[in-house]
């Protein structure tokens, strides 16, 4: 049998579970955060101008290009690309209830 260990006094214990205790909390991430932009809700001249120059020349034409583009607001984006549209400067290839692309206007229309 082995020897006794001689047991700690109840002020020794106490003292004891004090001085550990849990360590620090665990700290949640507050996750990933995206820079709030802060796009325009009018045009300006210039913006205006580089959307009758610059869109009409693009390639693939959808409203989040020109919001990038432009620094305006989705709504005040998709106003212009119909604007655009009705003008004949450029043209639309899928207009759907989710998302709208539209094409540059080359040529006459041989469809």
């Amino acid at each position: 049998m082995p020897p006794k260990v001689q047991q700690k006094s109840k002020e020794q214990k106490m003292a004891a579970a004090m001085a550990g205790g849990k360590g620090k909390k665990k700290k949640w991430s507050k996750g990933k955060s995206r820079d709030q932009v802060d796009n325009k809700v009018l045009m300006t001249k210039e913006q205006n101008d580089r959307l009758h120059s610059e869109v009409p020349k693009m390639k693939l034409i959808t409203v989040s290009a020109v919001v990038e583009k432009l620094k305006v607001n989705g709504g005040l984006a998709r106003r212009a690309l119909r604007i655009l549209a009705d003008e004949g400067k450029i043209r639309p290839v899928l207009v759907s209830r989710a998302q709208r692309i539209y094409t540059r206007n080359v040529g006459e229309d041989d469809e």
